[in-house]
């Protein structure tokens, strides 16, 4: 299996040589704060608002100073807006009280923020600090399914059978180019085996094909 596994790199890095995440960031706290805005809303828009955002909040601290209101009303662009600006209001403050306003860098002690669970949190690990981490949103989980890496449906266990399979340095490349092939050829709906590099590697267009 661990194999197969470097062989999909192998041939995905070929077709997503800069595969990366779609939001964008300069900074651990942005990524952060972009991961939670990011749930049931796009990446694109979240990155429409990104610059006004920042440029207003800063730090941590600058969002525990805001009043909820405000925090609202920046964010109302966004899907389920009021309960995120209580999210983050929340995590901030956790970040402000437990970790002097910066951001953890063990995802055991990220998750214990609110509003981050483990998806979150290796995202920030491996995405702003380039530390080995399996993020497993719902294109890596719906991709290594197909291929055959896993066959557990939450999340958690995924993420547990990947970093079993994959060589720990090539987790946080691994989880981008899964990503990435989730969002451009291994679809939910109407997936392009015909034309996936990985057709031959995996249990799924195998059967299609």
């Amino acid at each position: 299996m661990r194999d197969k596994a470097l062989k999909v790199i192998e041939r995905l890095e070929e077709l997503y040589p800069n595969a990366r995440l779609e939001l964008e960031y300069d900074n651990a706290f942005q990524l952060l704060i972009e991961a939670i805005l990011a749930a049931q809303e796009s990446d694109k828009k979240v990155n429409e608002l990104r610059r006004e955002l920042f440029n207003k909040y800063k730090t941590p601290e600058d969002v525990v100073k805001a009043p909820l209101d405000q925090l609202e009303k920046d964010i109302s662009s966004i899907n389920f807006y009021r309960r995120k600006a209580k999210l983050i209001k929340k995590c901030c403050q956790a970040l402000v009280e437990e970790f002097g306003g910066e951001i953890p860098k063990s995802v055991e002690e990220m998750v214990k923020l609110p509003g981050v669970g483990r998806k979150t949190a290796n995202m920030v690990i491996g995405g702003a600090f380039g530390l080995p981490a399996i993020i497993v949103d719902r294109h890596v989980l719906r991709v290594a399914q197909r291929i055959g890496f896993t066959d557990k449906k939450d999340p958690d266990k995924v993420e547990q059978d990947l970093m079993e399979i994959v060589p720990k340095e090539s987790w946080t490349k691994f989880s981008f180019l899964l990503l990435n092939h989730g969002k451009n050829i291994c679809l939910a709906r109407n997936p392009k085996c015909e034309e996936c590099p990985i057709c031959d590697l995996c249990d799924s267009c195998k059967t299609k094909l």
